[in-house]
């Protein structure tokens, strides 16, 4: 870790033995220190750009533009790069057999109820949904021409898909239909949380 290594460290000592999920602890500083890196790389493209363009913008749409930026690619790192920090440690996995992509909505998310925890079960699900309300609520937050219903929704479906699509191709996780499914219903309640933010205002 470039960033948050001390951090964890610290967390590593005090909080392993008392954690369950210390994984997935783990997974996230690592993924919020790989986004920190990724992140800045994007700021000083994004001001280059507009250096050379000599486009007009405000110090609000850019933050906007970054906070939105930041959570997509958070988004990826904590579901499809996991175990890699820069693009030249992808491995791509072309022979993978489809049969291991499940492509039964619901049936894998049902199991869960019988298991002898139900945080993989609610993670799976409500996990999923909140995870995609940014998305949802981010899309015409920053866009000016995906204000609508079926534009963020679309968006969300082909994220979600390029999700899926590189967890199999990388073996990063598991190609589940159920994903794309909750993926899609977060990206709906972020935009009308987006929808009755706008309309108070």
């Amino acid at each position: 870790m470039l960033f948050l290594g001390p951090f964890y460290n610290w967390i590593n000592t005090t909080s392993l033995s008392r954690v369950n999920h210390f994984p997935l602890i783990r997974l996230i500083v690592f993924s919020l220190d790989k986004t920190i890196l990724y992140l800045l790389i994007f700021a000083a493209l994004r001001c280059l750009w507009l250096l050379v363009t000599k486009r007009r913008t405000t110090f609000g749409r850019e933050l906007k533009l970054g906070i939105f930026v930041g959570y997509l690619m958070l988004l990826f790192a904590l579901t499809v790069f996991r175990d890699v920090y820069y693009p030249w440690q992808l491995h791509f996995h072309w022979n993978r057999p489809l049969s291991v992509i499940n492509i039964r909505p619901l049936v894998e998310t049902l199991k869960l109820q019988h298991s002898a925890s139900h945080f993989d079960l609610w993670y799976q699900s409500l996990g999923n949904i909140a995870w995609f309300m940014p998305l949802g609520f981010g899309i015409p937050w920053v866009s000016k021409h995906r204000r609508r219903l079926a534009g963020t929704v679309m968006f969300g479906l082909l994220t979600s898909l390029s999700i899926e699509t590189l967890q199999f191709l990388l073996i990063s996780g598991v190609a589940d239909i159920d994903d794309v499914i909750f993926n899609v219903i977060g990206a709906i309640f972020g935009y009308s949380l987006y929808r009755l933010f706008h309309h108070r205002k």
